[in-house]
């Protein structure tokens, strides 16, 4: 089903390691409304879809999440590589030191894990899309907020405008879908569940 070039999706070099802004990038890679979270839902949901356009924009969309995951992590380890232990600790990273080192742990920026939780997968393909279009737009805020506090390193800005970008066209890749999926259900007399019996 996947195919994996080992290149990133977009180039990451980032010269000045900078575990402050690592701090922060990290929530995009395990907080509620990070690159995990997108990637498995989105994979989940596919399964629900009513017909094979909208479980390939799932399918499509939750593979690049994973791309997506792949490009935090690298921001998060090139921003920490290297930087000794009295560093990170005075830029507010030693307790995630002391659990991780400098590996890249799914957490959000306030240090909390990642958790399952923060995933919807309701087995209604309307709600499930709803759920996604508003995710993509948190994802976009996210990385906005991201952007504002990396202002001044080009190196991570860059990356960071390129994954905020692909949010918007994730956004209009589930409106599509959402049409589409509202269109086939619009066929049947009842959108209901075929279990529910009416007296």
């Amino acid at each position: 089903m996947w195919t994996y070039n080992k290149v990133l999706e977009y180039p990451i070099n980032i010269k000045t390691p900078n575990p402050r802004l690592a701090k922060f990038i990290i929530s995009q890679y395990g907080g509620p409304d990070g690159e995990l979270a997108a990637s498995l839902r989105y994979l989940s949901q596919r399964f629900g879809m009513p017909d094979q356009k909208s479980k390939a924009i799932l399918n499509d969309i939750g593979t690049e999440e994973l791309a997506h995951l792949e490009m935090v992590g690298t921001i998060v380890h090139q921003l920490t590589d290297g930087v000794d232990a009295g560093t990170i600790e005075r830029e507010g990273l030693g307790a995630y030191y002391t659990d991780h080192g400098t590996g890249v742990y799914p957490q959000a920026a306030g240090g909390w894990p990642w958790n399952a939780a923060t995933i919807a997968v309701k087995g209604d393909p309307i709600a499930d899309l709803q759920e996604d279009l508003a995710a993509e737009q948190k994802a976009r805020a996210t990385y906005e907020k991201l952007i504002d506090l990396c202002a001044d390193d080009p190196d991570v800005l860059d990356p960071l405008r390129f994954l905020r970008e692909r949010e918007v066209v994730h956004f209009q890749r589930f409106g599509e879908a959402l049409r589409g999926v509202q269109d086939k259900l619009a066929e049947k007399k009842f959108y209901m569940n075929k279990n529910m019996k009416c007296e």
